[in-house]
């Protein structure tokens, strides 16, 4: 057996990536899950990589200040809240650090404004989409357990979404149980119940979607009936077969239950005289996870802009046209790029919704359609808003945004370490003015980073 290496009272020095903090052993980083900076601990090494190692808490000899109690339960278990434990304020210390290092590090950005995170309004109850997972070990419904493909952990009580989120959980369980309904074996692929997600909206909407695994649909009538006879709440319920390896059921064909095919949400705009903004959510549509504070980020958009009316703004990564329809009544035109042909259709829906003319929607990847034609086609830019996914913009894309040279460029980021590569590339072009940080997901190491850009005239 090999042997242990054991290091005692070590001072966890920072946070640090995946919600892990940060202690030293000489040169060496460790990072170390469900501690918190100040604490001093003793470690035993798990896993040694080349350029850093992975460690475990095994016995506290000093609780750091920065400590709080964690409010749920499943802390230390599930991976959903890592920061629960620390302070609300050290969480947004840390999280407006770690976009100043990126943008230092990777960027290698000087001389900008990083203005002072926003913090969340809830930091309990704030997720509008929750995705749970059946399992046959121990017949479960909750969340993966980090690290384990195959285990999900039962969980009692969710602090992530408001009720009756949790209550509809508990009785699907319940229902399913007493049934004697499958749950889904992630190894040999088999199982009747696979998934169960929950969408919300603010207006108080619902959307419940029961995933199955297997073509049985007289099997899952009865606990539809049961969902929508025990909660009226339930605006829209669907259900959907998902025979494929994976979870993803963008592709697949949704069946409508009962109910509305979409659930709608509402939005204050940029000028407060101006007529709330809705937009309708369909069950594989993207929206802002955190719906208060997506008002936040798009007014950020708004306020970078310092808009005039007479701008041509395109926007990349578009979705279901939030951003752009959000800017629209401020500019002379909005161009929408995004991938998903589901979603530009949703988008063009969204515009007509909100009585919005001054929008077009392409359906495409943005490093396939940004070129000198179609410049031409919808007039060149003066400012181009991206949205990209956490891996961040194609290399393609940002080649055509510096073909087409917007007098402005805002980058809206989920990963502030793919934002800072991305924008690095245009330096030679580009000067980064200023940086809003934004909390959207309280308790985890995730945050939103706002980041505008001039060009050098």
């Amino acid at each position: 057996m090999r042997h242990e290496k054991i290091f005692e009272q070590v001072e966890i020095l920072d946070a640090g990536a995946e919600g892990k903090s940060i202690a030293r052993i000489g040169e060496r980083v460790i990072f170390i899950p469900f501690v918190v900076p100040g604490d001093l601990v003793d470690i035993r090494i798990i896993k040694q990589r080349k350029k850093y190692w992975e460690g475990k808490p095994i016995r506290l000899h000093r609780f750091s200040g920065r400590r709080t109690d964690p409010f749920c339960t499943h802390f230390g278990t599930c991976g959903g809240c890592r920061w629960q434990n620390m302070d609300y304020s050290w969480q947004l210390f840390y999280k407006q650090k770690q976009v100043e290092d990126h943008l230092a590090r990777i960027g290698k950005f000087t001389g900008y404004v990083l203005l002072p995170i926003l913090p969340a309004l809830k930091t309990k109850y704030y997720r509008n989409k929750l995705e749970y997972t059946f399992s046959n070990r121990m017949n479960v419904l909750g969340f993966h357990i980090p690290g384990m493909f195959d285990r999900v952990l039962d969980i009692d009580t969710c602090y992530l979404q408001e009720d009756p989120s949790n209550s509809i959980r508990l009785a699907v369980k319940k229902f399913a149980l007493e049934s004697g309904l499958s749950f889904y074996d992630v190894k040999n692929r088999s199982g009747f119940l696979r998934n169960l997600l929950i969408r919300s909206t603010s207006a108080g909407d619902m959307m419940v979607i029961m995933v199955i695994g297997e073509d049985n649909l007289e099997a899952i009538m009865p606990l539809l009936d049961h969902l929508a006879g025990s909660f009226p709440q339930v605006t829209s319920l669907y259900f959907v077969v998902n025979k494929k390896h994976n979870d993803t059921i963008q592709d697949l064909d949704l069946k409508l239950y009962k109910g509305f095919p979409w659930i709608q949400e509402s939005m204050k705009p940029f000028h407060p005289a101006d007529p709330d903004l809705i937009f309708r959510i369909g069950p594989t549509s993207f929206y802002q996870t955190n719906s208060l504070q997506a008002e936040f980020l798009y007014r950020t958009v708004a306020q970078f802009g310092n808009f005039k009316g007479n701008e041509v703004v395109y926007d990349l990564y578009s979705g279901i046209g939030t951003i752009a329809i959000y800017l629209a009544r401020y500019v002379k035109q909005v161009i929408g790029i995004e991938s998903v042909a589901s979603a530009v259709s949703d988008a063009r829906n969204n515009a007509e919704l909100n009585g919005i003319q001054n929008t077009v929607f392409y359906s495409g990847a943005a490093e396939k359609i940004l070129n000198r034609e179609f410049t031409r086609e919808n007039q060149r830019p003066s400012v181009i808003v991206t949205d990209p996914p956490r891996a961040g913009m194609h290399e393609k894309a940002i080649k055509a945004i510096l073909e087409i040279l917007p007098g402005k460029l805002i980058y809206v980021s989920c990963n502030s370490a793919t934002q800072a590569r991305d924008m690095a590339l245009m330096t030679p072009h580009y000067t980064l003015v200023k940086c809003q940080p934004a909390d959207m997901f309280p308790h985890t190491q995730h945050v939103e980073n706002v980041s505008l850009m001039e060009r050098k005239w």
